[in-house]
């Protein structure tokens, strides 16, 4: 008789158990496949002084080749509804390996018919590029105007801004990470970006390229855009992303808006993932809006 209320408290406990293991399962796969499939619109604000009147910026990062919808309907539609100013692209919307710039092409012939639409290179590109040279040409063909180290000034709603983008590090690669060590064409470029009254915003996929050293003391940027850590991949409640690029294991700059010395930073969360040896977790993929307005 013992034996037998012994066999039943245990099924008893491996019931229990194993329901609980199918829910955590069952729970783990559908937030993968929302971290994958299901858009987000998160809206940020920058305030400045400098602002007259307001300017929407939507900010796409890190699509990866994904779709959302045949021809990524579904996010074109979700930037089309939020009524952008400007549409900024902030890389690695291709892969290193992608065959052709398909996808990244269709999307951008579809956005600027909302707005104008600039985009900034990311290290998937950088690595692209090394087979395809012709990519540049191919993005701006369609509508969008690319800014590697360069810069345009724009005047939206009585508001001064001037637009750069730049994939290099804002420092040298010596003991400190110091801007004073960059590399000539860095300098350059950035001296002349800084040299304005306008409002500075720089489209940066790296956040890494103004967070070491003194870059985010020594260089005049206003806002900072970037993405490329993917909002730390795998995002754990309380403790945020896992990991982020050269910041390593729970980056400190993965998501969201930060004051860093004397610029302002802002990182997406992107909107996909590459041969990822963990997928996105708790994570699902972000168009940003960023709204510029006065104090």
């Amino acid at each position: 008789m013992k034996n037998k209320k012994c066999k039943k408290k245990y099924k008893k406990k491996c019931m229990i158990f194993l329901t609980v293991v199918g829910l955590l399962v069952a729970y783990l796969g559908t937030n993968i496949w929302t971290s994958s499939h299901c858009l987000v619109v998160n809206q940020f604000a920058y305030e400045t002084d400098a602002a007259v009147g307001m300017v929407r910026l939507a900010v796409l990062s890190d699509l990866h080749e994904h779709e959302f919808g045949e021809k990524n309907a579904d996010l074109i539609k979700n930037v089309e509804k939020q009524a952008p100013d400007l549409i900024l692209l902030d890389g690695d919307f291709l892969n290193a390996d992608s065959e052709n710039a398909d996808i990244l092409c269709e999307l951008i012939t579809a956005l600027q018919e909302m707005a104008p639409v600039y985009f900034a290179l990311g290290n998937h590109e950088e690595m692209y590029m090394e087979s395809h040279p012709e990519l540049i040409g191919e993005l701006e063909a369609v509508g969008a105007k690319v800014l590697d180290k360069e810069y345009v000034d724009l005047e939206i709603h009585g508001t001064a801004l001037r637009l750069g983008g730049m994939y290099d590090y804002a420092f040298g690669l010596n003991e400190k990470d110091e801007a004073e060590a960059a590399p000539a064409e860095v300098k350059t470029f950035l001296e002349d970006y800084q040299n304005t009254d306008r409002i500075k915003i720089m489209m940066a996929h790296r956040p890494d390229s103004f967070i070491f050293g003194n870059a985010s003391e020594y260089w005049d940027v206003d806002l900072v855009i970037s993405g490329h850590n993917h909002g730390g991949q795998v995002v754990l409640p309380f403790l945020g992303g896992i990991y982020g690029g050269d910041q390593g294991w729970f980056p400190e700059y993965v998501h969201g808006m930060y004051e860093k010395d004397t610029m302002t930073l802002f990182v997406t969360s992107g909107l996909g993932s590459h041969k990822q040896v963990l997928p996105r977790v708790n994570n699902r993929p972000e168009i940003a809006i960023i709204t510029v307005v006065g104090k």
